[in-house]
C-alpha cells in the first residue's frame, strides 16, 4: 500500500481494494461486486469507524443467503481500509451503485465496475512496486489475511467469522506456512 501514489483517483482506489479486500478477507469478486448500498458506516466498541459490508452473494453462498463483514478502522491511517475507503469514494465521488470501478487517464471515474481480473493485476502491481517478489493475485488479499490472522493468534472460529468459511479445513487450506521453523512439533 505504501508503494502506491494517494495523490491520484487510481491511486486511492487500489488502496481501498487493498486494504479492504485484506481486512474484510474479501474474494475478489466479491469486491468486486461491491455498490454503495452494501455499505453501512457504523461505529465499533472502541469509538472508531467501521463499516458494516454486506456481501449479497459469494462463490459459496449460491442461494444468495448473504454474509455481513466488518471491517474496522486502524491506528495507522495510512493502512486504515475504512479511512482508504472514505478517501476514494469521496475524491471519486461515488454515492450509488459499483464503489470499484474503472478510473480512466486524467482521473476521470468511468461507471463499469472493475472485474475480478483487475483486482489480480492491482495486488500483482502494487507487490512489484513494493519489491515484493512471491507470486501473488487477486485471491492473495483472502490468504494472507489468514494467514496473518492466525499467526498473530486469532481463532480459527474468528478468522471464519470474517472470511465466511464453513469448514474449518477449507480455510486453513488458505494459510500460507512463511517458516519452517515456527510451530513445529519436531522442534521439541
Amino acid at each position: 500500500v505504501e508503494s502506491l501514489s494517494r495523490n491520484t483517483l487510481q491511486g486511492k482506489r487500489d488502496a481501498a481494494i487493498l486494504l479492504l479486500g485484506f481486512a474484510g478477507a474479501f474474494r475478489r469478486s466479491e469486491l468486486v461486486a461491491l455498490d454503495v448500498s452494501d455499505l453501512e458506516r457504523t461505529t465499533a466498541k472502541d469509538g472508531k469507524g467501521a463499516y458494516l459490508v454486506h456481501i449479497r452473494h459469494s462463490k459459496t453462498d449460491q442461494e444468495g443467503a448473504g454474509l455481513i463483514k466488518a471491517v474496522f478502522s486502524t491506528k495507522s491511517r495510512a493502512m486504515n481500509p475504512v479511512a482508504a475507503l472514505d478517501e476514494y469514494m469521496t475524491a471519486a465521488q461515488i454515492t450509488d451503485g459499483p464503489i470499484f470501478r474503472r478510473v480512466r487517464r486524467g482521473d476521470h471515474v468511468e461507471s463499469e465496475r472493475l472485474t475480478g481480473r483487475s483486482v489480480a493485476l492491482i495486488v500483482k502491481a502494487a507487490a512489484a512496486r513494493a519489491g515484493v517478489d512471491l507470486d501473488l493475485a487477486g485471491h492473495s488479499l483472502r490468504s494472507g489475511f489468514i494467514t496473518s490472522a492466525l499467526a498473530a493468534g486469532a481463532s480459527e472460529r474468528s478468522v471464519m467469522n470474517q472470511s465466511g468459511h464453513r469448514s474449518v479445513t477449507v480455510m486453513r487450506g488458505y494459510q500460507q506456512r512463511a517458516n519452517a521453523l515456527q510451530d513445529n512439533a519436531a522442534a521439541g
